[in-house]
Protein backbone atom coordinates (compact mmCIF):
# COMPACT_ATOMS: atom_id res chain seq x y z
CA UNK A 1 0.00 0.00 0.00
CA UNK A 2 1.44 3.27 -0.98
CA UNK A 3 1.81 5.96 1.92
CA UNK A 4 -1.29 8.11 0.09
CA UNK A 5 -3.56 5.36 0.16
CA UNK A 6 -2.18 5.02 3.97
CA UNK A 7 -3.06 8.78 4.73
CA UNK A 8 -6.66 8.56 3.31
CA UNK A 9 -7.44 5.16 5.18
CA UNK A 10 -5.84 6.91 8.13
CA UNK A 11 -7.77 10.15 7.95
CA UNK A 12 -10.73 8.42 7.78
CA UNK A 13 -10.73 6.46 10.50
CA UNK A 14 -9.62 9.69 12.83
CA UNK A 15 -12.69 11.24 11.72
CA UNK A 16 -16.33 11.28 12.54
CA UNK A 17 -17.69 10.66 9.50
CA UNK A 18 -21.55 10.33 8.87
CA UNK A 19 -23.57 7.11 9.10
CA UNK A 20 -23.64 4.49 5.68
CA UNK A 21 -27.43 3.60 5.31
CA UNK A 22 -29.34 2.07 2.66
CA UNK A 23 -30.14 3.65 -0.93
CA UNK A 24 -33.61 4.56 0.36
CA UNK A 25 -32.26 6.37 3.19
CA UNK A 26 -30.04 8.35 1.41
CA UNK A 27 -32.75 9.70 -1.25
CA UNK A 28 -34.63 10.48 1.41
CA UNK A 29 -31.73 12.49 3.15
CA UNK A 30 -30.78 13.94 0.18
CA UNK A 31 -34.85 15.23 -0.84
CA UNK A 32 -35.11 16.94 2.56
CA UNK A 33 -31.64 18.61 2.20
CA UNK A 34 -33.02 19.62 -1.66
CA UNK A 35 -35.60 22.26 0.23
CA UNK A 36 -33.65 23.81 2.04
CA UNK A 37 -30.79 24.28 -1.04
CA UNK A 38 -34.16 25.21 -3.01
CA UNK A 39 -34.78 27.89 -0.16
CA UNK A 40 -31.35 29.24 -0.54
CA UNK A 41 -31.32 29.74 -4.13
CA UNK A 42 -34.91 31.69 -4.01
CA UNK A 43 -33.25 33.43 -1.15
CA UNK A 44 -30.41 34.53 -3.30
CA UNK A 45 -32.55 35.16 -6.14
CA UNK A 46 -34.84 37.59 -4.21
CA UNK A 47 -31.29 39.12 -2.76
CA UNK A 48 -30.16 39.46 -6.60
CA UNK A 49 -33.88 41.18 -7.22
CA UNK A 50 -33.36 43.62 -4.11
CA UNK A 51 -29.77 44.52 -5.50
CA UNK A 52 -31.08 45.58 -8.77
CA UNK A 53 -33.23 47.97 -7.17
CA UNK A 54 -30.48 49.63 -4.85
CA UNK A 55 -29.80 53.29 -5.50
CA UNK A 56 -26.84 54.31 -7.68
CA UNK A 57 -24.65 56.79 -7.23
CA UNK A 58 -23.09 59.02 -9.97
CA UNK A 59 -19.47 59.28 -10.62
CA UNK A 60 -18.65 62.56 -11.20
CA UNK A 61 -14.91 62.39 -10.69
CA UNK A 62 -12.73 61.78 -14.01
CA UNK A 63 -10.65 58.67 -13.22
CA UNK A 64 -7.21 57.69 -14.98
CA UNK A 65 -6.09 54.63 -15.92
CA UNK A 66 -2.74 53.28 -18.00
CA UNK A 67 -3.72 50.52 -19.97
CA UNK A 68 -2.34 48.28 -23.04
CA UNK A 69 -3.04 51.31 -25.19
CA UNK A 70 -1.87 54.23 -22.86
CA UNK A 71 -4.38 56.62 -21.15
CA UNK A 72 -7.94 55.13 -20.37
CA UNK A 73 -10.83 57.24 -18.47
CA UNK A 74 -13.37 54.90 -16.86
CA UNK A 75 -15.49 55.23 -19.57
CA UNK A 76 -13.18 53.59 -21.63
CA UNK A 77 -13.23 50.46 -19.70
CA UNK A 78 -16.83 49.72 -20.35
CA UNK A 79 -15.16 48.95 -24.22
CA UNK A 80 -18.84 50.49 -25.48
CA UNK A 81 -21.16 48.03 -23.43
CA UNK A 82 -23.73 49.14 -20.97
CA UNK A 83 -22.05 47.34 -17.56
CA UNK A 84 -18.55 47.39 -16.40
CA UNK A 85 -17.15 45.56 -13.18
CA UNK A 86 -14.17 46.24 -12.09
CA UNK A 87 -11.68 44.04 -9.51
CA UNK A 88 -9.55 45.75 -8.07
CA UNK A 89 -6.08 43.15 -7.87
CA UNK A 90 -3.41 43.60 -5.42
CA UNK A 91 -0.13 43.71 -8.31
CA UNK A 92 2.12 46.07 -6.63
CA UNK A 93 5.20 46.37 -5.53
CA UNK A 94 4.80 45.36 -1.25
CA UNK A 95 2.48 42.93 -1.84
CA UNK A 96 3.37 39.10 -1.40
CA UNK A 97 4.28 37.54 -4.51
CA UNK A 98 5.68 40.65 -5.77
CA UNK A 99 6.97 41.17 -9.04
CA UNK A 100 6.59 37.48 -9.87
CA UNK A 101 3.32 37.06 -8.55
CA UNK A 102 0.15 38.84 -7.37
CA UNK A 103 -1.51 38.32 -4.09
CA UNK A 104 -2.10 34.90 -3.63
CA UNK A 105 -6.06 35.62 -3.09
CA UNK A 106 -6.56 37.64 -6.06
CA UNK A 107 -5.12 35.02 -8.38
CA UNK A 108 -7.00 32.46 -7.40
CA UNK A 109 -9.70 34.18 -7.83
CA UNK A 110 -8.73 35.58 -11.33
CA UNK A 111 -8.09 31.68 -12.17
CA UNK A 112 -12.03 31.41 -11.39
CA UNK A 113 -12.87 34.03 -14.49
CA UNK A 114 -14.78 32.90 -16.74
CA UNK A 115 -14.75 32.86 -20.21
CA UNK A 116 -15.39 36.88 -21.38
CA UNK A 117 -17.42 36.51 -24.25
CA UNK A 118 -20.49 35.24 -22.08
CA UNK A 119 -20.65 38.35 -19.52
CA UNK A 120 -19.73 40.34 -22.83
CA UNK A 121 -23.07 38.54 -24.76
CA UNK A 122 -25.09 40.60 -21.50
CA UNK A 123 -23.86 43.92 -22.42
CA UNK A 124 -21.26 43.96 -19.43
CA UNK A 125 -17.31 44.15 -19.38
CA UNK A 126 -14.73 42.81 -17.12
CA UNK A 127 -11.76 44.56 -16.16
CA UNK A 128 -8.98 43.71 -13.48
CA UNK A 129 -7.21 47.21 -12.32
CA UNK A 130 -3.69 47.52 -10.37
CA UNK A 131 -0.84 49.58 -9.14
CA UNK A 132 1.62 47.79 -10.80
CA UNK A 133 2.97 48.87 -14.23
CA UNK A 134 1.61 47.97 -17.51
CA UNK A 135 4.50 45.83 -18.34
CA UNK A 136 4.80 44.11 -14.98
CA UNK A 137 1.01 43.30 -15.56
CA UNK A 138 1.59 41.85 -19.40
CA UNK A 139 4.18 39.71 -18.01
CA UNK A 140 1.87 38.11 -15.15
CA UNK A 141 -0.70 37.51 -17.53
CA UNK A 142 1.11 35.75 -20.23
CA UNK A 143 2.92 33.22 -17.11
CA UNK A 144 -0.73 32.82 -15.59
CA UNK A 145 -2.45 32.91 -19.23
CA UNK A 146 -5.16 35.37 -17.92
CA UNK A 147 -6.86 37.15 -20.96
CA UNK A 148 -9.06 39.69 -18.48
CA UNK A 149 -8.36 43.69 -19.22
CA UNK A 150 -6.04 44.91 -16.80
CA UNK A 151 -5.37 48.28 -15.85
CA UNK A 152 -2.90 50.56 -14.21
CA UNK A 153 -4.94 51.99 -11.38
CA UNK A 154 -3.22 55.87 -11.21
CA UNK A 155 -4.77 58.22 -9.02
CA UNK A 156 -7.55 57.91 -5.82
CA UNK A 157 -10.07 55.10 -7.81
CA UNK A 158 -8.97 52.51 -5.61
CA UNK A 159 -9.72 54.57 -2.52
CA UNK A 160 -12.82 56.33 -3.75
CA UNK A 161 -14.34 53.11 -3.89
CA UNK A 162 -13.30 51.01 -1.01
CA UNK A 163 -11.26 48.63 -2.20
CA UNK A 164 -7.40 50.74 -1.71
CA UNK A 165 -6.50 48.09 1.30
CA UNK A 166 -8.91 45.31 0.56
CA UNK A 167 -9.74 43.48 -2.87
CA UNK A 168 -13.51 44.20 -3.99
CA UNK A 169 -15.90 44.15 -7.30
CA UNK A 170 -17.27 47.83 -8.20
CA UNK A 171 -20.33 47.83 -10.08
CA UNK A 172 -20.80 50.66 -12.69
CA UNK A 173 -23.38 50.92 -15.76
CA UNK A 174 -23.67 53.99 -17.67
CA UNK A 175 -25.80 56.42 -19.56
CA UNK A 176 -24.23 57.87 -22.58
CA UNK A 177 -21.23 58.99 -20.55
CA UNK A 178 -22.84 59.33 -17.74
CA UNK A 179 -21.24 56.78 -15.03
CA UNK A 180 -23.11 55.40 -12.03
CA UNK A 181 -21.99 53.23 -9.47
CA UNK A 182 -24.33 50.34 -8.45
CA UNK A 183 -22.95 47.80 -5.88
CA UNK A 184 -19.69 46.76 -4.11
CA UNK A 185 -18.62 43.28 -3.85
CA UNK A 186 -15.37 42.56 -1.14
CA UNK A 187 -14.40 40.15 1.94
CA UNK A 188 -15.63 37.06 1.86
CA UNK A 189 -18.64 37.79 -1.38
CA UNK A 190 -15.56 37.93 -3.25
CA UNK A 191 -14.09 34.39 -3.15
CA UNK A 192 -18.06 33.39 -4.74
CA UNK A 193 -17.04 35.24 -7.73
CA UNK A 194 -15.79 34.25 -10.90
CA UNK A 195 -18.71 32.34 -12.61
CA UNK A 196 -21.12 34.27 -15.08
CA UNK A 197 -23.87 34.07 -13.08
CA UNK A 198 -22.27 35.34 -9.91
CA UNK A 199 -21.06 38.18 -12.09
CA UNK A 200 -24.35 39.10 -13.21
CA UNK A 201 -26.37 38.80 -10.37
CA UNK A 202 -24.02 41.61 -8.79
CA UNK A 203 -24.82 44.08 -11.96
CA UNK A 204 -28.02 46.24 -12.05
CA UNK A 205 -29.44 44.72 -15.06
CA UNK A 206 -28.62 41.35 -14.04
CA UNK A 207 -28.85 38.13 -15.97
CA UNK A 208 -31.70 40.03 -18.22
CA UNK A 209 -34.09 36.57 -18.49
CA UNK A 210 -37.84 36.82 -18.61
CA UNK A 211 -38.04 34.91 -14.88
CA UNK A 212 -36.11 37.27 -13.00
CA UNK A 213 -37.47 39.88 -11.10
CA UNK A 214 -36.45 42.99 -12.58
CA UNK A 215 -37.69 46.73 -12.33
CA UNK A 216 -39.87 47.64 -15.40
CA UNK A 217 -38.41 48.14 -18.64
CA UNK A 218 -35.04 46.40 -17.93
CA UNK A 219 -34.08 44.43 -20.71
CA UNK A 220 -35.22 40.76 -20.40
CA UNK A 221 -35.33 37.77 -22.65
CA UNK A 222 -36.17 34.25 -22.94
CA UNK A 223 -34.12 31.69 -20.36
CA UNK A 224 -31.39 29.73 -21.91
CA UNK A 225 -31.90 30.95 -24.99
CA UNK A 226 -28.99 32.98 -25.43
CA UNK A 227 -26.43 30.58 -24.71
CA UNK A 228 -23.70 29.99 -27.21
CA UNK A 229 -20.56 28.25 -27.42
CA UNK A 230 -17.59 31.14 -26.66
CA UNK A 231 -16.37 31.25 -29.98
CA UNK A 232 -19.97 31.58 -31.79
CA UNK A 233 -21.57 34.38 -30.60
CA UNK A 234 -20.78 36.70 -33.90
CA UNK A 235 -20.94 33.66 -36.50
CA UNK A 236 -25.00 33.14 -35.96
CA UNK A 237 -28.02 35.12 -35.08
CA UNK A 238 -29.30 34.20 -31.28
CA UNK A 239 -31.74 32.17 -31.26
CA UNK A 240 -30.39 29.58 -32.54
CA UNK A 241 -33.74 27.07 -33.29
CA UNK A 242 -32.15 24.21 -33.04
CA UNK A 243 -31.07 25.17 -29.22
CA UNK A 244 -34.34 26.79 -28.53
CA UNK A 245 -36.53 23.55 -28.82
CA UNK A 246 -33.25 21.76 -27.22
CA UNK A 247 -33.97 23.90 -24.39
CA UNK A 248 -37.58 24.04 -24.56
CA UNK A 249 -37.51 20.13 -23.62
CA UNK A 250 -34.89 20.74 -20.81
CA UNK A 251 -37.48 23.08 -19.17
CA UNK A 252 -40.07 20.47 -19.18
CA UNK A 253 -38.63 17.81 -18.29
CA UNK A 254 -37.23 20.26 -15.39
CA UNK A 255 -40.51 21.06 -13.75
CA UNK A 256 -41.54 17.48 -14.05
CA UNK A 257 -38.80 16.89 -11.97
CA UNK A 258 -39.83 19.60 -9.52
CA UNK A 259 -43.24 18.72 -9.22
CA UNK A 260 -41.77 14.81 -8.25
CA UNK A 261 -39.86 16.15 -5.91
CA UNK A 262 -42.09 18.81 -4.41
CA UNK A 263 -44.67 15.65 -3.68
CA UNK A 264 -41.69 13.47 -2.27
CA UNK A 265 -40.91 16.25 -0.07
Amino acid sequence: MNKSAENDRGGLAAMQTPPVVSREAWEAARLEMLVKEKAQVRARDALAAERRRMPWMAVEKPYVFEGPNGKASLLDLFEGRRQLIVYRAFFEPGVFGWPDHGCRGCSLGADQVSHLSHLNQRDTTLAYASRAPQADIARLKARMEWDMPWYTITDSFDADFGVAEWHGHNVFIRDGERIFRTYLVNSRGDEAMGTVWSYLDITPLGRQELWEDSPKGYPQGPTYKWWNWHDNYDAEATPNAKWAAVTDAGEAAFRKIAEQERKAT
